[in-house]
């Protein structure tokens, strides 16, 4: 279809263009100035991107979806629900008449009344920032406002409660735990002290050394002591087999003196002998002293080996004695070790204890911190305030739109009555349709009929002249 064509279809039903045209734009004008007015009030909140000076953690913005996370909970049936409850809207008589009517008193009011309050309204998140903005529709101005700010709120409640209930329930869970945790201190401590009590441990490093020390000296004294046991037993030998010849004889100073005496009366005696007989006086004389003086001399000597006898018989028993005491102490030393070594795995198990408590009490005070944390990661930059213009119906928009849509009609309406009806409007009609040469245009109107192109006001005068064509052009 040409535009010339186009133009001469709409010329033809002008009348009826015209009025569906006006009939549009007049009814969508009309439905907009009696539609009720809507307002529509926002409120902007911002998202904290701060340390938690709590936890000491960075918030999730930097999370992949966070945002959209922050804006779903908006959205989020759990935050309706609290609108309602801290409006009481479900104490509304008139609310809970239209629920019953709508649902049969079924279900939940506040979930019904939630339901209808999220479909008025809308949450938008920023694509390069941490803003949310949020808005409600609502018929009156004050209601819109006052909706939306109770949806901040909510959110702020909700956002809250998301962040400490985890925590409350970690710091029931910690200080359950804490409890179990200090009884398995308490009894390792218990145990241990138990342990040491009975087996008399104390200090036990500072006793088992002096205990080692102890025993480091036994075995000194029991190495002298051998030392000294086998020099006596070596005397004693000496003393049984030659008992004259032995050191402690020959230093004794009466034995050299007695041998020096016997020497004297001896040699006495051979020059004696010598000048007198043997039945002299004199000589009996220093035969009954020599004889003394050698019975003193096998006195003193046998005294002097009995008592090396009785040095290495004392010796002996002291050597006894000393290893008796020294493997006494080795063995009070091994079980001290042994009581050390069970003591220090007491120990063990009180440090253990001890760390476990540490840690989990230590979590048990971050829990508790984070339960009682009323600082939101979420604060409301701008609050929502009453609208004074309302948001729908626009009489502009809409009467654009009836303009543009009352034209569309129009000519949608034309073209399909044209395609029902076809007419021959232009020249060109008659030489497509019918493939008839035009040869004149009889009639001619002097005026120009309104969307008339030059083709139908008329042939020229070579048109007339124009010779008919024969039957047989015709026919070809």
């Amino acid at each position: 279809m040409s535009i010339a064509q186009f133009l001469a279809i709409l010329s033809a039903r002008w009348k009826w263009v015209v009025g569906i045209f006006a009939s549009v734009v007049i009814v969508v004008m009309a439905v907009s100035l009696v539609w009720p007015k809507r307002y529509t009030a926002t409120a902007t909140v911002v998202v904290d991107v701060k340390p938690d000076p709590v936890a000491g953690t960075m918030a999730g913005i930097f999370t992949p979806g966070y945002m959209a996370t922050q804006s779903e909970i908006f959205q989020s049936d759990r935050v309706a629900q609290r609108v309602v409850r801290n409006l009481r809207m479900g104490e509304s008589v008139q609310a809970r008449l239209e629920w019953e009517e709508d649902t049969g008193g079924t279900g939940s009011i506040e979930a019904w009344l939630a339901e209808r309050l999220t479909g008025k309204f809308s949450v938008k998140p920023a694509r390069e920032s941490n803003l949310i903005t949020v808005s409600f529709k609502s018929d009156t101005a004050q209601d819109a406002a006052y909706k939306a700010n109770a949806f901040v709120q909510a959110f702020l409640d909700v956002n809250q409660e998301l962040r400490s209930d985890p925590a409350r329930q970690y710091s029931s869970f910690f200080d359950t735990r804490a409890k179990q945790l200090r009884e398995d201190l308490e009894r390792a401590q218990t145990k241990l002290s138990s342990y040491q009590r009975e087996k008399g441990i104390l200090a036990t490093d500072e006793r088992l050394d002096i205990e080692v020390a102890r025993l480091n000296e036994l075995s000194s004294q029991l190495v002298a002591i051998q030392a000294m046991s086998a020099e006596s037993a070596s005397r004693k030998t000496q003393a049984r087999l030659s008992g004259d010849k032995i050191q402690d004889v020959l230093t004794s100073p009466l034995i050299t003196s007695l041998k020096a005496e016997l020497s004297r009366q001896e040699a006495l005696y051979k020059q004696l002998n010598a000048q007198l007989g043997d039945a002299h006086p004199q000589l009996i004389q220093l035969r009954a002293n020599i004889g003394e003086v050698k019975s003193r001399l096998a006195t003193e000597t046998a005294r002097i080996t009995g008592g090396v006898g009785v040095s290495n018989e004392i010796n002996q028993a002291r050597e006894a004695d000393v290893r008796a005491s020294l493997d006494a102490q080795r063995a009070k030393v091994l079980q001290m070790k042994e009581f050390r070594d069970q003591v220090a795995v007491l120990q063990k198990d009180v440090e253990n204890a001890q760390k476990a408590y540490d840690s989990v009490a230590l979590r048990l005070s971050q829990s508790t911190l984070e339960s009682e944390n009323k600082l939101p990661n979420v604060a409301v930059l701008a609050s929502a305030t009453v609208p004074t213009k309302p948001s729908a119906p626009i009489l502009w928009l809409n009467g654009l739109l009836s303009v543009v849509g009352g034209l569309l009609a129009a000519v949608i309406w034309a073209l399909v009555s044209e395609s029902r009806d076809r007419r021959i409007r232009t020249v060109d009609d008659l030489t497509r349709y019918i493939s008839i040469p035009v040869i004149g245009n009889l009639g001619q109107r002097a005026t120009k009929r309104l969307f008339q192109t030059k083709a139908e006001a008329g042939v020229s005068s070579r048109q007339l002249l124009r010779p008919l064509p024969t039957p047989s052009a015709a026919a070809d």
